[in-house]
């Protein structure tokens, strides 16, 4: 059984290769253009993200593991923002400027999370004088427990066979996501990390299914290749040794493919960190899929942290001990359900004994949203508000039966009177309350309204309540015992 991945405090991954700056134009498209069939698009916003290796660092970053950053750019606008933006998430960054080389930039225009044009900005890579990142290489090689070589074919690692060949001589692995059909520029490398397309392309031509394992062998025999990780996007992964070993193949984990942008670098970033922490390579592999799996489902060039991570592998063995959420996951886990642009729902009671109008009032609150946080009060806090004798059912239990709806996505406690300090910190689009409150007078409104969100109240199912089952239980009780 996969265990959560714990980074290490003294890792450090070397990333070397061609660093790009994603920039994503957000507008609103409702007409055509009279000049010529395209649609316009109303600018709202304007953001810019770290692309190609320095993605990759960032993804190695946001998973607890320190990193340094080794790359080319332009004397430009661009180089600026990539150094800022790296440098502000604590990424030790190199890069080498040179005078007609512009930083090379992916503009996308985007409506409602849908990419209608991308503009690339970028020269022949054969303008590029990569052997300016040699030297620094070797020195900054002493400090790291894993490379990783990001080529996207824009020149920076025109010598990536002397990187190698400098990180074998220091015993250090080197994980190569490569670029192209011809694999022997990376000979003597680790791991090799292509797509579906790139691995058939460097094998000769297609390769059924039933050939994989061979094919891979093949191609490691021939490069001097440790192991290869083919990515198979919704077919998985595949991992194959070289010799006789035996190969681990992953089904992948993704719930909803949204965008595939960058998913590459976090599969690289996922196992380099891995194995720098100590992992082995199947664990880092698998660390991997579970990565690729959660960054699909956000909008562009994005990084996973461990708390996803570990959530990820939580659902996967735990089942509904995934859906508990506590101080240290809950920031995390809003910010991936934001970042997808889901419309969050959220509620909280005592869930004492569940019953009917509870079931009830959870469906119709999901049915508002496209996932529900429950927040449920923790023993002290139920006895404060419902007397000696409550609750019924201690915490762990109210929970375990809340998480066994499918209703409910997210499960966490709180220990004050009123969810107030959860309701600023998760900000939900919909409060959801039972009964027959005055928003007003709701814990928290005021706060969801002033972020634009909703607070609803939904009627009680008649009949239905904790209090009134347990005076029937109560008054049964003789009958039950003469």
């Amino acid at each position: 059984m996969l265990k959560h991945f714990q980074p290490s405090a003294t890792a450090r991954v070397l990333v070397t290769g061609d660093v790009i700056l994603d920039r994503y134009v957000h507008g609103v498209t409702d007409r055509v253009s009279p000049e010529a069939p395209v649609p316009i698009v109303r600018v709202h916003h304007t953001e810019e993200r770290p692309g190609g290796a320095a993605n990759v660092a960032v993804n190695i970053r946001s998973l607890g593991v320190s990193v340094s950053l080794l790359g080319l750019a332009g004397n430009d606008d661009g180089a600026e923002v990539l150094n800022r933006q790296l440098t502000a998430l604590d990424i030790d960054t190199c890069l080498y400027r040179q005078d007609g080389f512009p930083t090379t930039t992916k503009l996308r225009v985007l409506s409602r999370h849908q990419q209608l044009l991308r503009l690339d900005y970028e020269i022949d890579a054969g303008g590029v004088d990569a052997s300016v990142i040699t030297e620094p290489f070797r020195k900054l090689l002493p400090d790291c427990r894993t490379v990783v070589l990001s080529d996207y074919a824009k020149g920076s690692l025109g010598d990536v066979r002397k990187l190698i060949a400098m990180a074998h001589v220091n015993g250090i692995p080197v994980i190569v996501d490569p670029k192209g059909e011809d694999f022997r520029r990376y000979a003597g490398a680790s791991l090799l990390t292509p797509n579906w397309k790139e691995f058939e392309a460097a094998a000769g031509g297609h390769i059924p299914e039933c050939d994989i394992e061979a094919a891979a062998r093949r191609l490691c025999h021939d490069l001097d290749i440790e192991a290869l990780l083919v990515t198979r996007g919704e077919q998985g992964m595949s991992l194959v040794r070289r010799g006789a070993g035996e190969s681990l193949h992953l089904a992948a984990h993704s719930h909803e493919v949204f965008d595939v942008t960058g998913a590459g670098d976090t599969v690289v970033a996922a196992i380099a960190a891995a194995l720098a922490s100590g992992c082995t390579l199947p664990d880092a592999v698998a660390y991997a899929n579970y990565a690729a799996g959660l960054v699909v489902e956000k909008l562009g060039t994005a990084s996973i942290s461990a708390v996803e991570l570990n959530h990820a592998v939580s659902a996967d063995t735990h089942d509904g001990q995934a859906k508990f959420l506590d101080d240290e996951s809950l920031d995390a886990v809003m910010e991936s359900v934001r970042s997808k642009g889901a419309r969050l729902v959220m509620t909280n009671g005592c869930f004492d004994i569940l019953h009917a109008g509870h079931v009830d009032c959870l469906e119709q609150a999901r049915a508002l949203g496209d996932c529900l946080v429950v927040a449920v009060n923790d023993d002290d806090s139920v006895r404060r508000l419902k007397g000696e004798g409550r609750p019924v059912n201690r915490l762990a239990e109210r929970m375990a039966v809340l998480a066994g709806l499918s209703a409910v996505d997210w499960i966490i406690p709180f220990a004050g009177d009123t969810p107030e300090a959860l309701i600023q910190r998760i900000s939900p689009d919909y409060l959801v309350k039972g009964g027959d409150y005055q928003p007003d007078r709701i814990a928290g409104a005021s706060r969801v309204r002033a972020r634009g969100g909703e607070v609803v109240i939904l009627p009680l199912r008649p009949g239905c309540s904790t209090s009134s089952l347990l005076e029937t239980m109560n008054s049964r009780a003789p009958e039950a015992d003469s």
